[in-house]
């Protein structure tokens, strides 16, 4: 027998049907209109970063709800999975310095995060603040140039090809390398600890937005 396949309209409706909610009175709690959040449930469309946002706090839900399977879930793991990445289905935040498109977002309960970033930023100043979140991280440079920033080390440029391998706990930001308006990387971010897309949520703030999929 197949388990149902856990999306976000899943677990909005798992969510509504917990505390027993009809579509109207989801609604009024969310601020978010019942057509839309029929679209949701049935999968025919997403929710904005602001939207989701507004989600976790008015109803009082970590904002990793609504990208992760619940911690209470007692389900035996499901072994040989395996997600399909399309941009067109990935969730899309946009900050100053990047755009993010976080890919395989079906798959719950994920140890490892896959994100195609944009770069734009030009300089350490521009970025601002280095960033700190558990885990480690992978990145590769698939177009441009970028020199990678972090707390202990000196600052180092990498080209199409490169890549590097670092303790994401320890502050790091990357840029674009010079004469280079933006470039495209890939990252992987991993962490043995729960919690990890919620962390890299945070880092956003709350002026970013996440576009919708497709």
């Amino acid at each position: 027998m197949s388990s149902k396949k856990s999306t976000l309209g899943t677990l909005l409706k798992d969510l509504r049907n917990r505390n027993r909610w009809t579509l109207k009175e989801m609604s009024e709690r969310s601020g978010i209109p019942i057509s839309t959040l029929s679209k949701v449930e049935h999968d025919r469309l997403t929710l904005t970063y602001d939207k989701l946002l507004q989600l976790s706090r008015r109803l009082n839900i970590r904002l990793s709800e609504l990208f992760a399977e619940n911690d209470a879930d007692t389900t035996a793991p499901v072994t040989a999975r395996r997600s399909i990445g399309d941009l067109g289905q990935s969730l899309r935040v946009e900050t100053p310095n990047y755009d993010y498109y976080y890919l395989c977002t079906e798959l719950r309960r994920k140890r490892m995060i896959p994100i195609l970033t944009r770069i734009r930023a030009k300089s350490a100043d521009e970025f601002g603040e280095l960033v700190h979140h558990p885990g480690e991280e992978f990145l590769f440079v698939v177009s441009g140039s970028i020199v990678v920033h972090t707390e202990f080390y000196d600052p180092v440029a990498l080209g199409e090809g490169q890549s590097i391998y670092i303790d994401s706990n320890m502050g790091h930001a990357y840029v674009t390398g010079p004469g280079c308006e933006e470039a495209t990387v890939i990252a992987v971010c991993s962490s043995a600890e729960d919690g990890l897309m919620d962390s890299l949520m945070n880092l956003h703030g709350d002026n970013d937005r996440e576009m919708k999929r497709g």
